[in-house]
């Protein structure tokens, strides 16, 4: 069952279900036995339970060409390949009357009686043939292909149009060919053929299809001359690319051949009056033979040219009369004639369509199509269904609300390599697999006894799965404390840390984006800050709310296994998880390719041990230096976004940290800058040991004798000096004067520049600072690091 656009039901009785991107296969419907005794075989039909089967043996070898029923509605006639041959059913038994045999294949038929015991057929070898109920009765030939076969009942003529401009008539009650009719046209004489006869039952009026020049001639019988020719809107209905082969190059053969169309369906309405015609094109044009004009146009939206016209009248319980029925090979659309731009019902056949026959009076229809089965379509809102299918509408009725079994329910798709690990691959070839796409399909009672054979504890692992999967189903119900949200994770531990990071700097991002637009905004009124009012829009408000609800991974019901089902798993150890992650694959390989050394690890303590003593001002640290940074993005203001306005809460911030800043100096002593004087300058300058002198005011001091002995100066203002240490052991110095000779002590012997040697006795009177050296920081002065002396025992 199909449902329309407008929700019209669309049953399929027979044949594969309209819509479908695919049927039955054959081999699932097809079963061959051995034929009587054992030597031939025959295909007979299984039946695929749920499927509607209403005509038994509605089928042909390969395809169908065209279906009709009688005039009496006991017997439906159709012809098909192969091999050509001719099928009656009946349709009071619904089963297959007979089958006839034929030398070609058929083009059109006619049912000359009210049953189905006189008929005429034309074969595509040029071949007439009329059959009667003993068989094949007479055979006759027609100069050239025909196209189309029509019944004249008054006057008893046959009328076959073919790949030319003339019409054949046989006259069936003189037994002869009698002259044809020859088409002309005054405007365009370009006839390739003529493709389909109508003839009105209302007045008897002959209508012809042209090819070539898209055209409908009307002929009077009785005059056997043109009454009329209706042309087609040419330009129209031609497609974009011919109607521009056919302006770039006008009034030439090529844009004669471009703009070729032809008129492939013909239907005629019982009022005489409306004509349906269809063209190559894929439209259907509906005119009144009073007019010229077209008063509804409908395109059937492939491109395909049009293969059957009906006009449905009668019996009609929802449509209303003045339905008419356009089919390609594609698609059977049903539309009212008054708004032809929507469908009543659109039925997508799932073979390729070559006729279409509407059972009078009721709302079901017969194909003829590109497959072994014959579809049978019935839509109840066209009428009800006929007299030899009256239960058609109890059994619809129950087909919606019953559940059936699918067609494949006994058959098990595998593919190639589950195929040879079940060890079922010899089969390839044999009529145990049915290929199909990029595997098989298998009998189920195959497939699970290959499965117990290949692995004897698949079942025993099944029923270990499912009862723990009911435990775990019962222990949900249970009740139990409140869980983080990654507490319930199972498997893929690691992937779920990763995403909750991920998702905790995400949030931070926002949290201080959010805190640069509230900074950004520019200054607060004194009543908006006594008010506490907040300055926040509305949209941002709304974007906090979305991405403090953000989806992510672990709450999202889609990936719940991912993260519950040991099945999705992620092993990492795989050659594929090696190549996703080559740097967490090569890092994991380093550290377990050797164990580590003693060194190494001593090293690690020794690191982790550091940290460790580190961590608190780290910490501290970051923490300031985070506070610091937003406490600097809140006070931003640029005075191009609002000019002439100030930021007053930037401005108090900012005396405030100045006030700090100054409270904070002034208790701080700031190593003091010694000022340095010119040892020239008098006997008043500093020593030449003063360790506060630079080396500048060094190498100006009073050269004393025998200690300089060279200096040279570079190109680049650099220079080398070379000295030579005084000798003398009293410590008298000749160069040393005066008020220097004060500083020399006793025992002690001066050299260079603040060098000396002696005073054995200070070396074992040191304190123990100068001995051991500073274990305290400097009080009263400014640290420039924050390192903790480590206590000397």
């Amino acid at each position: 069952m199909v449902a329309a656009p407008t929700d019209v039901k669309v049953y399929t009785v027979n044949g594969a279900v309209a819509g479908s991107s695919s049927s039955i296969p054959d081999w699932l419907t097809r079963k061959r036995s051995a034929g009587k005794g054992g030597k031939g075989k025959r295909v007979t039909r299984e039946h695929v339970e749920g499927a509607i089967e209403l005509i038994q043996g509605f089928e042909f070898p390969e395809a169908s060409n065209k279906i009709k029923t009688t005039r009496d509605g006991h017997h439906a006639i159709a012809t098909g390949t192969y091999k050509p041959q001719m099928r009656v059913w009946d349709l009071d038994e619904l089963n297959l009357k007979f089958e006839r045999h034929s030398d070609a294949e058929n083009v059109d038929f006619v049912i000359l009686s009210d049953d189905w015991t006189k008929i005429i057929h034309l074969q595509n070898d040029r071949t007439i043939e009329l059959h009667t109920q003993g068989g094949f009765h007479y055979r006759t030939r027609i100069p050239r292909f025909g196209r189309s076969l029509a019944y004249h009942f008054p006057s008893c003529n046959a009328l076959f149009s073919a790949s030319g401009n003339e019409i054949y008539r046989l006259n069936l009650e003189q037994g002869r060919f009698l002259n044809p009719f020859v088409l002309q046209d005054t405007q365009d004489d370009n006839i390739l053929g003529v493709n389909c006869i109508d003839i009105n039952p209302a007045h008897n009026l002959l209508a012809f299809g042209v090819d070539g020049n898209g055209t409908v001639q009307f002929w009077d019988l009785r005059s056997r001359s043109s009454v009329g020719i209706l042309r087609l809107p040419t330009s129209r209905l031609a497609p974009p690319t011919a109607r521009h082969t056919a302006s770039l190059v006008p009034d030439t053969e090529v844009a004669a051949s471009a703009l070729s169309l032809g008129v492939t369906a013909l239907a005629s309405r019982s009022d005489g009056l409306s004509y349906a015609v269809g063209t190559s094109t894929g439209h259907t044009l509906l005119y009144d033979i009073r007019s010229p004009r077209y008063f509804a146009l409908k395109d059937q939206g492939y491109g395909l040219s049009v293969r059957h016209l009906t006009w449905i009248e009668g019996g009609s319980r929802l449509a209303g009369d003045g339905m008419v029925l356009s089919a390609d090979k594609k698609v059977i659309k049903i539309w009212d004639r008054n708004s032809p731009s929507s469908n009543f019902v659109s039925i997508t056949p799932a073979n390729d369509l070559n006729h279409i026959h509407h059972v009078p009076g009721s709302g079901l229809f017969l194909t003829a199509n590109e497959g072994i089965q014959m579809a049978t379509y019935y839509v109840p809102a066209l009428g009800p269904a006929p007299r030899w299918a009256s239960f058609l509408e109890n059994i619809t009725e129950e087909m919606e609300d019953s559940t059936t079994r699918t067609a494949y329910e006994d058959f098990k798709f595998v593919e190639r390599n589950e195929l040879k690990t079940l060890g079922l691959d010899h089969l390839i070839g044999t009529p145990a697999l049915k290929p199909y796409m990029h595997g098989y399909f298998v009998s189920l009672h195959l497939y699970d006894t290959a499965r117990v054979i290949a692995n004897p504890f698949a079942y025993a692992e099944h029923r270990e799965k499912l009862v723990r999967e009911r435990m775990e189903k019962m222990a949900e119900t249970r009740i139990r404390s409140k869980k983080d949200a990654g507490q319930g994770v199972k498997v893929n531990k690691a992937l779920a840390e990763k995403i909750e990071r991920d998702a905790e700097k995400e949030r931070k991002r926002d949290e201080r984006k959010k805190a640069r637009k509230v900074a950004a905004k520019g200054e607060v009124t004194v009543d908006e800050q006594a008010m506490d009012v907040d300055i926040d829009d509305g949209d941002e408000d709304d974007n906090d709310d979305e991405g403090a609800d953000r989806p992510t991974l672990l709450n999202d019901p889609r990936f719940k296994d991912l993260f519950e089902n040991p099945e999705f798993a992620v092993d990492e150890t795989t050659r594929e998880y090696a190549l996703l992650h080559p740097s967490a694959s090569a890092q994991k390989r380093n550290v377990t390719s050797r164990p580590k050394t003693a060194v190494e690890e001593e090293e690690e303590e020794s690191d982790k041990a550091s940290s460790d003593g580190l961590s608190e001002s780290e910490s501290e640290e970051e923490s300031n230096s985070d506070d610091s940074s937003d406490a600097g993005e809140l006070n931003k203001f640029d005075p191009r976004a609002r000019p002439g306005q100030k930021n007053e809460r930037a401005q108090q911030a900012y005396a405030r940290n100045r006030e700090r800043n100054r409270h904070s100096n002034a208790n701080v002593n700031f190593v003091p800058l010694v000022p340095h004087t010119d040892i020239s300058a008098g006997a008043s300058a500093r020593k030449m040991g003063d360790k506060t002198a630079t080396f500048g005011q060094r190498r100006n001091a009073p050269k004393r004798a025998q200690t300089t002995t060279a200096m040279k100066v570079g190109k680049e203002g650099g220079f080398e000096m070379s000295w030579v240490p005084s000798s003398s052991s009293s410590g008298k110095d000749p160069a040393l004067k005066g008020a220097n000779r004060k500083g020399v002590r006793k025992g002690v012997e001066v050299f260079g520049a603040g060098m000396e040697r002696g005073d054995e006795e200070k070396s074992h009177t040191l304190s123990e600072n100068e001995r051991k050296g500073r274990t305290q920081r400097r009080k009263g002065m400014r640290s420039g690091s924050k390192n903790v002396f480590r206590q000397l025992g």
